[in-house]
Parts: C-alpha cells; sequence; structure tokens
C-alpha cells in the first residue's frame, strides 16, 4: 500500500483523486478513502472526486449500449450481460416509474457494486431519458461524496485520537 502512496505522490495527490475516482468499482469511494488517508483537506478533495467520479457519465449513457452489446458478444462478459439486462428489463415498469430516485439512491448508497459507473450501466439498459439520468447520477455522485467524507474523514479524526 505504501508503494501505491508513493507513485500517486510523484504524479500529485490531487490528480491521483482525479484518477482514482474515473476508476469503475473504486470511484469517490475509494478516493475520499484516499484522500482522508494522505492528510488531504476534505473541502479539497470532495469537488475533485465529484467532478472525475461524474465526468465518464455522459460518455456511458451515449455509447454505454453499444459498449453492452459489444460485450454480450465476448465470452468473458457475454452471459453475464445477457443475465444482467434481462433481469432489469423484468424490473423496468417499476424502475422506469422510480428511475430518477431509484438512480439516485443507487449511486448514492455507498455500498459494494453500486457507483457512478453502474447506475449509467443500468439508466442505459433501461433506456432512461439522458438529462433525467443524468441529473440523477449527479445528485447521486454528490450524496455518495459528502456520505464518504463524513464517514472517511470522521474516521480518520477518531484514529488520530488513539494514535
Amino acid at each position: 500500500m505504501e508503494t501505491i502512496f508513493k507513485f500517486f505522490s510523484v504524479l500529485g495527490n490531487e490528480f491521483a483523486l482525479f484518477v482514482i475516482s474515473m476508476i469503475p468499482l473504486i470511484e469517490e469511494r475509494g478516493a475520499i478513502v484516499y484522500g482522508a488517508a494522505i492528510g488531504m483537506p476534505w473541502f479539497k478533495v470532495l469537488p475533485i472526486c465529484i467532478i472525475a467520479n461524474f465526468l465518464p457519465v455522459p460518455f456511458i449513457l451515449v455509447f454505454g449500449m453499444k459498449l453492452i452489446q459489444w460485450l454480450k458478444t465476448t465470452k468473458l462478459f457475454g452471459s453475464f450481460f445477457t443475465r444482467y439486462e434481462e433481469k432489469l428489463k423484468k424490473k423496468s415498469e417499476n424502475v422506469n416509474k422510480y428511475s430518477f430516485w431509484a438512480l439516485v439512491l443507487l449511486v448514492g448508497v455507498p455500498i459494494p457494486g453500486t457507483g457512478a459507473w453502474s447506475g449509467s450501466l443500468v439508466a442505459t439498459i433501461l433506456q432512461v431519458e439522458k438529462k433525467r439520468a443524468m441529473l440523477a447520477l449527479f445528485v447521486g455522485v454528490i450524496m455518495c461524496g459528502i456520505i464518504m467524507t463524513l464517514a472517511s474523514y470522521g474516521a480518520v479524526s477518531a484514529f488520530r485520537m488513539f494514535m
């Protein structure tokens, strides 16, 4: 882990936060924890992570279906994306009815497997209107960022009290 910190410190902590926030599955959840761990102030970490985490969203919404269609033809991901798409389409009536808040919660509640990337893919598969999806995903990214900042910086402060 120390090697990773050294690598990113050479590039600059802000750049590291930016890159980590854009990595699928890690996203801003991991970047905010990283920022807290290296002692960066939360008011610097939070905006960088929100911007970087949201940056891929428009591209995923525009090109996501083409990517999914291609992934369905591959051996490695084909069966997963086919089942995932079928599962979502079965629930699409309820999901479309509540799509805005469903996407906000999917992205905003920081649990494994959720985030801006997965929220964008879900919006793409369910064909949620792009402007509506982008707003919901942005609200979710902000919500997650606030939750992770409060949790990370509170945990780091508590940990430092015992050191």
